[in-house]
Parts: C-alpha cells; sequence; structure tokens
C-alpha cells in the first residue's frame, strides 16, 4: 500500500482515486474498521448459518428416521387393516353361518322333542314288557339250572358206570387172552411130555433090544451095531434138534400172533372211544330234540306246518344246529340289555352336532384362509410385477449410460412369476453375445453395477456405502462410473471405498488412514473444494 492508496501486488497494481474529500487515511482507517466489524459481523452470521445447517442436517436425519419408521408404521397398519378386514369377513361369515344353524338345530331339537316323548312311552312299555320277561327268564334260568345239574349229574354217574364197564371188559378180555394162553401152553407142554415119554420108551425098548443083541453077539457084531446105534442115535438127535427148531419157530410164530393181537385190542380201542362219543352225541341230541319239542310244545307251535315249511324250503336240517349256536353266540355277544342307551345316544348326538359345528368352523376358517392366501398372491404378483417391470426400466436405461450404448433387459424365466426367476439380457455396444457368461470381468462389473443402482433406484436410501465397486473397471468405465454416481448424489449421499484415482477426483472430501509412525494410524480428512480454493490461491 502506498500513501496515495494505491495497492501493488505480485500479479497487479490497484490504483485509489478518492472520489471525495473524504477518503483520506482516517476516512480509509475508520472504513477498515467498519469492514472489519461487518467481516466480525459476517463471521457471526456464518457461525449461526453453519449452527443453523448442523441443526438443518440434524432435523434432516431425524426427519429421515421419522419418515422411515412412519413408513414402517404404515406397512403395518396396511398389514393389520388387511387382517382385520379378513378377520372381520370371516366373523361376518360365521355368524351368517351360525344364525342358519341356530335355525337348523331349533327345527331338530323340535323333532328331537317329539322323538323323546314317543321314545319315553316305547321306553314305558319296554320296561313293562322287560319285567314280565326277566320274571320269565330268572323262573327258567332255575329250571334250567336244575335240569343242568341233574344231566350233569347223571352223565358223571354215566361216564363212571362205563369207565368201570371199559375197566371189566379189558381185564375180562386180559384173562381170556391169558386163559386161552395158558390152555394152548399146557397143550404144547403135553404134547412135549408125551412126545418126550414115547422116545423115553423108544429108547428103553432100544437099550433092551440092544443089550440081548450085545449079549447075543460077538465084539465084531456088537462093534457093528454099536455103529449102528450111533447112528441111530445120530440121526435121532437130528430129529431131536429139528422138532425143537420148529417148537421155537412155532414158539415165534405164537409170540407174534399176540403182538397181533394187542395192536389189533389198541386199535380198537379208538373205535371204542368213537362209539362211545357217538353214544353220547346221541343222547344229547336225544335230549336237545326232547328239550326242542318241549318249547314247540310250549309255544303251540304247528309241527305238521313247520315239517312242509322245512320241506318246501329246501332246509338242510343238519346245520340247523350250526345256525342255532352261532346265533346264541352272537345273542350272548350283545350282553345284558342296555337300559341307557336312549342316554347314550342323546349323550352321543350331541357330541356329533358339536363335532359338527367345530368341523364346520373349521372348513369356514380354511375357506377364509385360502381366500386370503388367493388375495394375497393377487396383491404380491401385482406388486413384484409392477416392482420387476421398474427395475427393468431403471436397468435398461441406466446400462447404456454405463457402457455408452448397448442394451440391457430383464427376462421372467417362468411362467408363474411367483415361482419364475429372473435371467439378465445384457448387450454391450459391438457385441453379439448369447449369455452373460460370455462377457469380460469388467463388463460382467458394470452390468452388476446397473442392476444395483436400477433396484437402489426402486426404494432411494438417504445414503449408499459403496466398497471397491470400481476395482475391475478401466479408465473409461471407471469415468462412466463416476458420472453416474455423481448424477445420483444429488438425491443420495454416497460412501465409497476406492483406490482409483478417477472415483478420488468425483469426492467432495477425502478421508484416509496413514501411518507416519511404525505402529500409529491416524484419520486425514481433506475437503476437495477448500483444497482447490487453497491450490488456486496458492
Amino acid at each position: 500500500m502506498t500513501k496515495a492508496g494505491h495497492t501493488v501486488s505480485q500479479f497487479a497494481v490497484s490504483f485509489y482515486a478518492p472520489d471525495s474529500e473524504q477518503a483520506g487515511m482516517l476516512a480509509r482507517a475508520q472504513e477498515i474498521e467498519n469492514l472489519e466489524k461487518q467481516v466480525r459481523a459476517q463471521a457471526l452470521i456464518a457461525e449461526d448459518a453453519r449452527s443453523a445447517m448442523i441443526r438443518a442436517e440434524a432435523a434432516y436425519t431425524d426427519g429421515a428416521q421419522r419418515l422411515a419408521t412412519a413408513r414402517r408404521d404404515t406397512s403395518e397398519i396396511q398389514q393389520r387393516t388387511h387382517q382385520l378386514q379378513v378377520e372381520v369377513l370371516r366373523l361376518t361369515q360365521q355368524a351368517e353361518q351360525t344364525n342358519t344353524r341356530r335355525g337348523q338345530i331349533e327345527e331338530e331339537l323340535a323333532e328331537i322333542d317329539a322323538q323323546l316323548g314317543d321314545l319315553q312311552e316305547r321306553r314305558a312299555t319296554g320296561e313293562a314288557r322287560f319285567e314280565e320277561l326277566d320274571i320269565s327268564l330268572g323262573e327258567a334260568q332255575e329250571k334250567h339250572a336244575q335240569l343242568e345239574e341233574a344231566v350233569i349229574e347223571a352223565e358223571r354217574k354215566l361216564n363212571q358206570a362205563r369207565e368201570q364197564s371199559r375197566a371189566l371188559e379189558r381185564q375180562a378180555q386180559e384173562a381170556q387172552f391169558s386163559a386161552r394162553t395158558m390152555a394152548a401152553r399146557r397143550a404144547e407142554l403135553q404134547r412135549g411130555i408125551e412126545t418126550a415119554s414115547q422116545q423115553i420108551q423108544a429108547n428103553e425098548a432100544s437099550a433092551a433090544q440092544l443089550q440081548e443083541e450085545h449079549a447075543r453077539l460077538s465084539d465084531t457084531t456088537a462093534q457093528t451095531g454099536l455103529d449102528d446105534a450111533l447112528a441111530v442115535k445120530l440121526e435121532k438127535e437130528g430129529l431131536l434138534l429139528q422138532t425143537r427148531n420148529r417148537y421155537e419157530d412155532l414158539s415165534a410164530q405164537l409170540r407174534r400172533a399176540d403182538e397181533q393181537r394187542m395192536a389189533f385190542e389198541r386199535s380198537l380201542q379208538p373205535l371204542r372211544d368213537d362209539i362211545t362219543k357217538l353214544q353220547l352225541e346221541q343222547q344229547a341230541a336225544t335230549l336237545g330234540g326232547a328239550q326242542f319239542m318241549e318249547q314247540l310244545t310250549a309255544a303251540e307251535v304247528d309241527l305238521e306246518a313247520l315239517a312242509a315249511g322245512i320241506e318246501r324250503d329246501g332246509v338242510k336240517l343238519y346245520g340247523l344246529q350250526t345256525e342255532i349256536d352261532r346265533i346264541q353266540r352272537e345273542i350272548n355277544a350283545l350282553g345284558a340289555v342296555n337300559l341307557a342307551a336312549l342316554d347314550e345316544l342323546t349323550a352321543a348326538r350331541e357330541r356329533k352336532t358339536f363335532l359338527d359345528s367345530q368341523m364346520a368352523d373349521l372348513m369356514d376358517a380354511i375357506k377364509t384362509l385360502e381366500d386370503a392366501i388367493h388375495k394375497i398372491d393377487l396383491e404380491t404378483r401385482d406388486l413384484l410385477g409392477s416392482t420387476f417391470n421398474t427395475v427393468n426400466e431403471h436397468f435398461g436405461r441406466m446400462f447404456p449410460s454405463l457402457f455408452g450404448g448397448g442394451s440391457a433387459k430383464l427376462v421372467m424365466t417362468g411362467d408363474e412369476i411367483l415361482d419364475a426367476g429372473v435371467q439378465v439380457m445384457a448387450h454391450p455396444p459391438g457385441k453379439k453375445n448369447s449369455t452373460i457368461h460370455l462377457l469380460s470381468g469388467g463388463e460382467k462389473a458394470l452390468t452388476a453395477i446397473a442392476l444395483v443402482f436400477a433396484i437402489f433406484q426402486l426404494n432411494p436410501a438417504p445414503f449408499c456405502l459403496l466398497d471397491e465397486v470400481d476395482a475391475p473397471l478401466d479408465d473409461a468405465n471407471t469415468e462412466r462410473y463416476a458420472r453416474l454416481v455423481k448424477s445420483m448424489s444429488s438425491g443420495t449421499q454416497f460412501l465409497f471405498i476406492s483406490h482409483n484415482k478417477i472415483a478420488m477426483e468425483m469426492a467432495e472430501q477425502l478421508v484416509g488412514v496413514t501411518m507416519q509412525e511404525q505402529g500409529v494410524s491416524r484419520i486425514v480428512a481433506v475437503d476437495m473444494e477448500a483444497a482447490l480454493g487453497m491450490a488456486q490461491a496458492a
């Protein structure tokens, strides 16, 4: 500054031309003082503006949070409203069905009252008839018990007598067999004794004759006679041996005959048992026939008409007992008369009515749920279709801006939108690829960025975080990516992590981590506008 008020700088010279006589040093000093006051006032105003801006940003953040909360509350309220509408619809249907069911129940109650009166009359008649039949049944059961005891006692005595008779018969048969055996043995021994006596007599006669001949003959003749006697003796001993062998053979045959007889006796025992059983069955059949005849006589049945009916219908008499036994078993299986059957029937009907109403409620609830599911499916299809179309439109617009041309779209891979998949059809400029797998790594990354930003624009958030999205991109693609982010930053605050210089140039503020000293990390923040101003000023 010169005394005349001129300003000389490194790059320029400013001349001062005062407008009046008040443009002297005091006036300039006063002006400088006023300007300093204005600067301080402007600094205060700027500070207030910064505070207001901070408060506005806080209010904006609070408002955004409230807006997100309000949106969530609105969504929950919409869901709750839908649920209440469904519940109201279900309750309305249930009320209508309840009214209808009430009318049906009243009609059924009237019918049940009428049936109950009829049943009470029939019950009174049945109880009187039951008492009469019970008395008759008691008397008949007493008589039947007495007859059964008498029959059992008679059968027991008869069985004892038969057992004794069979035992005596067996003893008599065994005694007869022993007697016959002993008689045969005695006769055989007697025959043996007679034969031996005859042989002794013959031997004695022969000995006497031999002695006479010995006295009469000489030694030579005696020797000849002795030889003849020895020959005769040997012949007689051979005959005796043959006789003994024959005797032993006859004894063996006799033993075999005895064994056969015993086997025949044992085989006859089952036949005797069968005969006894058939006799008992005949007696039982005779007693049963007599009882049935008494019952028919007591029932005053026309026997001739019954016989004619049996012959006419071709009834097999031998099968009647089986049928009677079957009917008797069924009667026994029925058990005693249940006097509480009517009460049980009433309780069962009430239970069935309750279960029918429960079943009807369940069917109504199932129908209501199916209607709600159908409605939700319709709304989901509409919402998913509109969302898909919106994302597809954003994707088709962003893909050319990132690639500098080309086309891209999303295609459903199925007819049902709720189950279908989504296929990405991307065609960069100058390529006719048939699938996205034929794209390079950078092209795949740009396609993914375009798809993510298209989905992001569907419901944009206040801020977006990108982590080294530009890593696989070259410089040209990085510039297009930076321009897209720059254009979208007007409505969304982007926070991105990057090592690319081109991506860093679009940032308004850089935050980095440095390590000037070993093991000590520090965060360094740079305001790009302030740095640019300082660079220009320097």
